[in-house]
């Protein structure tokens, strides 16, 4: 070899020699995390693959890092760029809340637990965790429910039904309860036994059989009181003889408009027992969203949202129907402030007297403000900082 090629090969070499080490140096850690960090939380009976094969740096960052934790992604991506057939299936159909937040660490350790699926703690526990709202057992409990075994009726990362069950709710309902089993304790039953969850709660109840707690009084009294004869409908005109009130409520401007079969008011009421006086046929998420899925889609993917928790869609909106736009409860302005005080006050003012210059219309808190949410702190419209404000202000911009 010639003087120069050789000198040439050991440039190269030289080169090459930090970037090789630097590899294998990030490859695995020249330092035992475990000298600082304890070990014991990592040795549980379920070990994740890479935090017991002692690739630390496989998801944090050994000196500094963007997202808590030192992780090198967020944890939604750390987590699919290493399970992409989740991925793919948590984007179809209807996904479980913590799933849609990317906050899989709600539910799972991320290095090691004492449960399959290193799951935080005993199935139940975690789900009760933010279903707090659903009593851990009842007078009269649906043994799946007392087992804690809720993955039994639901899945828990996505769903093609509602409320995340594993199939769609009367065929879940008769792959463990015989229809003609069922049928022999519906002797009078007017055809063939369907829309289980119109008398029966899936979780529990007060009642023998699972009977929902309240009762619509003509189901109490007695059948005849709206059925007339076998296989004959009952029509909405039925229901409005008792609620001539919803009557008056569905003749306004703005209106939930019934066109559903012959009894539209049995899209989103039982008409036999619910579990409050309501009578909703579930909770107003799913009831709602049967029809409105999208407007819930579209707060699902905003940045800041609007806080669901403790409210409900009837705080705002009129179910039945409103003179106001979006049959909203009041004049716009008083519906937020039930919640934001007297903003227009002191803030950017608004009212009756107030006009929006885009529209000749009363400028209103919605007028800069999305209600479900949107990709702007506050849920501005548009950046607050300059883009709001020059949508009127044309001569600032």
């Amino acid at each position: 070899m010639s003087l120069s090629r050789y000198l040439q090969a050991v440039m190269v070499f030289t080169m090459t020699l930090p970037l090789l080490l630097a590899t294998q140096a990030f490859a695995k850690p020249m330092v035992d995390c475990f000298q600082c960090h304890d070990r014991a939380p990592f040795q549980k009976r379920v070990k994740h693959e890479p935090a017991a094969a002692g690739e630390c740096l496989d998801c944090h960052s050994p000196h500094a890092a963007r997202f808590k934790g030192l992780l090198m992604q967020k944890v939604k991506d750390l987590c699919y760029s290493c399970h992409p057939d989740a991925a793919e299936q948590h984007s179809k159909g209807m996904a479980h809340q913590p799933v849609i937040d990317g906050n899989c660490l709600a539910c799972h350790d991320p290095h090691s637990a004492d449960q399959d699926g290193l799951l935080k703690g005993l199935l139940a526990d975690v789900c009760f965790g933010c279903h707090t709202e659903l009593p851990k057992k009842f007078k009269h409990t649906h043994p799946p429910y007392a087992k804690g075994d809720c993955t039994a009726c639901h899945r828990p990362h996505q769903s093609t039904n509602n409320y995340l069950l594993v199939k769609e709710r009367d065929a879940l309902c008769f792959s463990c309860h015989k229809q003609a089993e069922v049928q022999k304790k519906h002797p009078n039953f007017p055809m063939k036994l369907s829309n289980c969850g119109s008398c029966h709660n899936p979780h529990g109840s007060d009642r023998p059989g699972l009977i929902r707690n309240v009762l619509h009084p003509p189901y109490a009294d007695d059948c005849s009181n709206c059925h007339t004869g076998k296989g004959a409908p009952v029509r909405m005109e039925t229901c409005l003889e008792c609620h001539p009130d919803v009557s008056e409520q569905m003749a306004s401007s703005h209106n939930h408009l019934v066109r559903y079969k012959e009894n539209g008011c049995t899209a989103c009421h039982s008409p036999h027992a619910g579990d409050d006086k309501r009578l909703l046929r579930g909770k107003e998420r799913h009831v709602c969203g049967t029809c409105h899925e999208s407007t819930f889609e579209q707060r699902d993917a905003a940045k800041y949202k609007h806080p669901l928790k403790g409210l409900v869609c009837n705080d705002c909106h009129a179910p039945h129907g409103s003179n106001h736009p979006a049959m909203a409860k009041g004049p716009i302005n008083d519906v937020c402030n039930q919640c934001h005080g007297k903003h227009g006050m002191f803030s950017h003012p608004i009212g009756n007297n107030i006009y929006d210059p885009r529209t000749g219309q009363v400028l209103t808190c919605i007028s800069c403000h999305a209600t479900k949410g949107s990709d702007y702190k506050d849920h501005t419209r548009y950046d607050g900082k300059k883009d709001l404000c020059v949508q009127c202000h044309a001569t600032y911009r």
